[in-house]
């Protein structure tokens, strides 16, 4: 069975590339579906570029996936396909680009490695959506040497825990980043870094990040902090403690 969205973005396609369109959104999941197939539908569909360390950076209207080095010659983990998926879903109706200023969506996110919370509206009472580093389905995996002694627990897989981050802020004109830690310690730093790699779209509309205490303050008054922030003159946030690079 083929989805709806794969069926609108079919007669553009034909042969091989057809096929393999087909096959990614096929249910149950197809089982004989080859990397050399997929490679090279997303070459027909987007820009495929090899990074140095062997990865491959794919780009199609203005959304990104990086792929791994295939491991086998067939796509043959559900996460895999779920990531192509996903990726050929946003690609085929991204969202709309607004221009910021007056009016704009602001979100704020306040993200740590136990959970992420965004709030969107003018941040004024608003109830924040959570998003947590694991997925029911069962896809959430940690990544390889991931246990971070610092911190004395285990850290989430970027992609598990960023990927659904990043699709929530999507609607976003204007992005402010609380969190807390430094460096490795920080998963806002982490998850500014991986915006960068994997979603630069999104990394440009962060117009400030900030170090808070959050697990000492409660939700009025972290959005309280976001408002008093944004509204102070200068670029971005001016009285936050960091800019992004």
């Amino acid at each position: 069975m083929t989805s709806p969205l794969a069926a609108t973005a079919l007669p553009s396609l034909t042969g091989s590339h057809r096929r393999t369109y087909e096959a990614i959104f096929q249910h149950p999941l197809a089982r004989n579906l080859s990397w050399h197939d997929v490679h090279a539908l997303l070459r027909h569909l987007g820009t495929v570029t090899e990074e140095p360390n062997g990865h491959l950076k794919v780009m199609r209207s203005g959304e990104v996936l990086v792929l791994h080095p295939a491991r086998t010659k067939q796509v043959a983990e559900a996460d895999e396909m779920m990531a192509l998926r996903h990726f050929l879903e946003r690609s085929e109706n991204p969202a709309p680009k607004t221009s910021p200023g007056a009016g704009a969506a602001v979100a704020l996110l306040v993200i740590d490695h136990h959970e992420a919370r965004l709030f969107h509206s003018e941040m004024k009472g608003a109830v924040p959506a959570r998003i947590v580093p694991y997925e029911p389905e069962g896809h959430f995996r940690h990544a390889p040497h991931s246990r971070d002694f610092s911190r004395g627990q285990e850290k989430p897989d970027p992609n598990s825990f960023f990927e659904p981050v990043a699709a929530a802020l999507r609607q976003a004109d204007q992005i402010m980043i609380f969190g807390s830690g430094t460096g490795a310690a920080s998963e806002m730093d982490q998850f500014t870094l991986w915006l960068k790699a994997h979603r630069p779209e999104l990394a440009r509309r962060i117009v400030g990040t900030a170090v808070v205490d959050e697990h000492h303050l409660t939700e009025p008054q972290l959005l309280a902090k976001a408002r008093a922030l944004y509204a102070q003159p200068g670029s971005g946030i001016a009285g936050s403690s960091r800019q992004p690079g």
